[in-house]
């Protein structure tokens, strides 16, 4: 019978599972209107905005068709920019020697951010009606606001699971 105890394992392994993750997590931004939903309600609004320009091309009013035109064009650009901005994602791995923050823009520029959890103090700012305002994470001076683009549901579960990981990193 093998006995596996500490002093057997070759010294590399040691580090490799204090650096593998405790908690990983994925945050992305909710978008509450998928494709389909986009082009039905596109579809809906052009629609509506079309009969109503006809009404008034029929009264003699022609310019309201325009700009009636304009405001679907608005809507579609804003949609187009909401979806660009859903593009964005941080990734956060916690691990008993690093706290890593990834922040990816929806154009995709990355930017890292790295903290030893030992140091790392999680802080959550609420107010008592809404909830959760904001999060970061701050150690040695530095300071990582993460999860700006959650709803509230979200920052709540986010915000309770990472605090167990980090304190479970401070105690390992």
């Amino acid at each position: 019978m093998a006995d596996n105890s500490a002093d057997d394992l070759p010294a590399d392994r040691g580090e490799a599972n204090a650096d593998r993750p405790i908690f990983e997590a994925l945050l992305t931004p909710y978008r509450s209107l998928g494709p389909k939903g986009f082009a039905i309600t596109m579809g809906l609004f052009g629609a509506v905005c079309f009969g109503a320009g006809m009404v008034f091309v029929a009264q003699g009013a022609w310019p309201v068709f325009g700009f009636l035109g304009l405001d679907v064009l608005l809507l579609f650009f804003a949609f187009k920019l909401s979806y660009q901005a859903g593009k964005a994602r941080e990734e956060i791995s916690v691990s008993r020697t690093d706290l890593s923050i990834r922040k990816i823009s929806p154009r995709g520029r990355i930017r890292e951010s790295h903290h030893v959890p030992s140091w790392t103090k999680f802080r959550v700012s609420r107010m008592e009606e809404i909830g959760i305002t904001r999060m970061d994470v701050a150690s040695r001076g530095r300071v990582t606001e993460i999860g700006a683009f959650l709803n509230l549901d979200d920052r709540e579960s986010f915000a309770k699971a990472f605090n167990e990981a980090l304190n479970q990193a401070k105690k390992s």
